[in-house]
């Protein structure tokens, strides 16, 4: 994901006005050309527009408030800019929350990152990003591995099955055994899955998983027009497993898990 700690002048600045101008929040940078109007309004239902210099533009609108809440309002306003972008462009996201100084701040970001944005634009034209989320579909998730891991059942068994309590050591050793159990079925099986997806897609990047329950979190960089071939190779993946598992992709999304750059600022 796009990386940058702050875009504003070398001394913080609290008003939310500057010698150079308003305060701008940036949503995503785009390949220069004619002004366009996307028919997105930014947070605050304020105006989106454009900042050029050079062969590159940043996505904007003014905000008042140097610092931006999450708050669900917020979130889906900068998630409908983006949208709304996709329909004419592969925009490069943003991460939430970023707030430039001035419209003069903006334009230096673009001409000393010009090179590494239109790397990127072009690593991602004509491409969105698709997600895959595989989880254990069952309703306990350690007595699942107790039923298809028979070591791990022995193990159970030695350590829990007996007149005396276990000792907090047992405890430990046969939580990490669990442990070690759950990550190497989830590398089993995401290779799987990423063998069945690879053809198409361009990238697949591995996220981490949020629980235990979770089996792989996958964000995969698909062409424009190539949905229909990944969602077929997500139902082909899918046949690969009994119903203990259940897949969930989602999509398309601005590429945020395929921008990865350290901006100079």
């Amino acid at each position: 994901m796009t990386r940058v700690a702050q875009l504003g002048e070398a001394e913080p600045v609290s008003s939310a006005r500057t010698a150079a101008g308003t305060r701008k929040y940036l949503y995503a940078v785009v390949a220069a050309g004619p002004e366009r109007n996307f028919g997105a309004s930014g947070l605050d239902e304020a105006p989106v527009h454009f900042i050029g210099k050079g062969r590159v533009a940043a996505v904007v609108s003014d905000i008042a408030n140097g610092e931006i809440q999450p708050a669900r309002r917020h979130l889906a306003a900068h998630q409908q800019v983006l949208r709304c972008l996709m329909q004419q462009t592969t925009p490069l996201p943003m991460s939430f929350g970023l707030v430039a100084d001035s419209a003069r701040a903006v334009q230096k970001i673009l001409a000393e990152n010009e090179e590494a944005f239109l790397s990127q634009l072009e690593r991602v034209a004509g491409k969105v990003e698709m997600g895959l989320r595989v989880t254990w579909d069952v309703p306990n998730i350690f007595e699942y591995f107790i039923n298809t891991h028979p070591e791990l059942k022995a193990t159970r068994d030695r350590f829990l099955g007996g007149y005396r309590p276990p000792t907090q050591e047992e405890k430990i050793e046969l939580g990490r055994f669990f442990d070690r159990l759950l990550q190497e079925d989830r590398e089993s099986y995401t290779e799987q899955v990423e063998s069945a997806l690879g053809p198409r897609c361009f990238e697949v990047k591995r996220n981490g998983c949020r629980g235990e329950r979770e089996v792989m979190n996958l964000a995969c960089l698909v062409g424009i027009r190539s949905r229909a071939e990944f969602e077929a190779a997500v139902l082909e993946a899918a046949r690969l497993f009994d119903n203990s598992f259940a897949f969930d992709y989602n999509g398309p999304w601005a590429p945020h898990n395929f921008v990865e750059m350290d901006l100079a600022c």
